[in-house]
């Protein structure tokens, strides 16, 4: 199922004509959003890219972009992009290809980055992974040295969607995978593989002491927790609670606050039902599971998320940002301790892949790819 379709099918059903009528024109915007038709930011075409998918920002203001195909572009703000090479083969198909990059905390001392990527396995099958590099860099661009897989998903299995593998670390120095269930359902309460789960360890790839399963062995001790199906954001805030939103089934796209070994319940229940049409009991009926704090019905498809932390927009501190790739806007997400509510939306008339924030305090974004005419790099800031 794309991604135009886990839009489609929910909202299609439940728009009246006439505002059908306008979204079909503009595809992307969905009824009961708390949308502005003025902008409260100013927004700055900077470059384009092939099927952009992630950012991160170099300790010298430059830019790296990962490609879906399979490029790392280094990309000086307001210059030229250039490749760096030793990228590992990824597996370009449906949602698989090159995915996030995050560098170390301590980059500016070790030269660490780090990314996620699907990866071929035997015959058609394929899986997540992250590896860990040395990233040199030069005037013509760069390179990857020393690159070592820390991290894949288990099983690899058949099948094109459904990867997650948004990375960060947190202030402690923990690295964070989001770890989609590969569109096969039950392995997200499955113990014994890491599909469907949000996975915290050590920098190196190995286990910390303190995770909650840790004394289980193999992959069971990655866990941190269970029970998720498409995870394309993880945050975290000021007092270091972990989110991560979600993609939903048919409905129910969510924002969760990640605890300590809590399960929440996919495929068992959900806020959306199968696309077959068969229904999925909703959290509230099943109170052994974590509810989500924010739940999207329309969906909005999130990708990208960042919580702002900045000084262009001090009205926002603390706020989260989070792409819509079917709403086609950046959401903006208010908290309140372990509370949140979706406080406004903004329409960007594309569908938006990634949310960072900028050392100047800007708000950066990536557009997804646009049928073969790439996807626009903006920066916001303020009016």
């Amino acid at each position: 199922m794309t991604l135009q379709a886990h839009w489609s099918a929910t909202m299609m059903k439940q728009l009246p004509i006439a505002a059908l009528a306008v979204v079909l024109a503009g595809f992307g915007h969905e009824a009961g959003a708390q949308e502005s038709q003025t902008l409260p930011f100013k927004v700055t075409e900077i470059a384009k890219f092939n099927e952009p998918w992630a950012m991160t920002f170099l300790p010298d203001g430059r830019l790296l972009v990962s490609e879906k195909k399979g490029a790392l572009k280094v990309y000086k703000i307001g210059g030229t992009a250039a490749d760096v090479s030793g990228v590992p083969a990824v597996a370009y198909e449906g949602q698989g290809g090159f995915g996030d990059v995050v560098l170390h905390p301590k980059f500016a001392q070790n030269n660490w980055v780090y990314l996620s990527y699907a990866e071929p396995g035997k015959g058609t099958t394929k899986g997540a992974a992250v590896a860990r590099a040395t990233l040199k860099l030069n005037q013509n661009g760069g390179s990857l040295e020393n690159l070592k897989v820390i991290w894949r998903q288990v099983p690899k299995v058949e099948g094109a969607g459904h990867f997650g593998h948004r990375i960060a670390f947190d202030r402690e120095g923990y690295l964070w995978i989001t770890s989609g269930e590969r569109q096969k359902f039950d392995p997200a309460q499955d113990m014994k593989s890491n599909l469907g789960k949000i996975v915290r360890l050590n920098d190196d790839g190995s286990v910390p002491k303190d995770n909650p399963f840790a004394d289980k062995g193999d992959v069971t001790a990655q866990i941190w927790s269970l029970g998720h199906r498409n995870p394309l954001g993880i945050a975290f805030d000021a007092q270091g609670r972990v989110w991560n939103h979600e993609m939903g089934p048919k409905g129910g796209d969510e924002l969760n606050l990640v605890k300590k070994g809590a399960n929440y319940g996919y495929p068992t229940v959900s806020e959306g039902d199968h696309y077959s049409g068969k229904v999925i009991p909703d959290h509230e009926e099943r109170p052994e599971f974590e509810e989500p704090v924010v739940k999207w019905e329309p969906v909005i498809s999130p990708a990208g998320f960042v919580i702002y932390s900045g000084r262009e927009f001090p009205d926002w501190k603390g706020d989260g940002f989070i792409g819509g790739l079917s709403a086609q806007s950046l959401i903006r997400v208010e908290f309140d301790g372990e509370k949140a509510k979706e406080a406004a939306r903004y329409p960007m008339g594309a569908r938006i892949r990634e949310v960072e924030q900028g050392p100047d305090g800007a708000l950066w974004i990536l557009e997804d790819e646009r049928e073969g005419q790439g996807g626009r790099l903006l920066k916001l800031t303020a009016k």
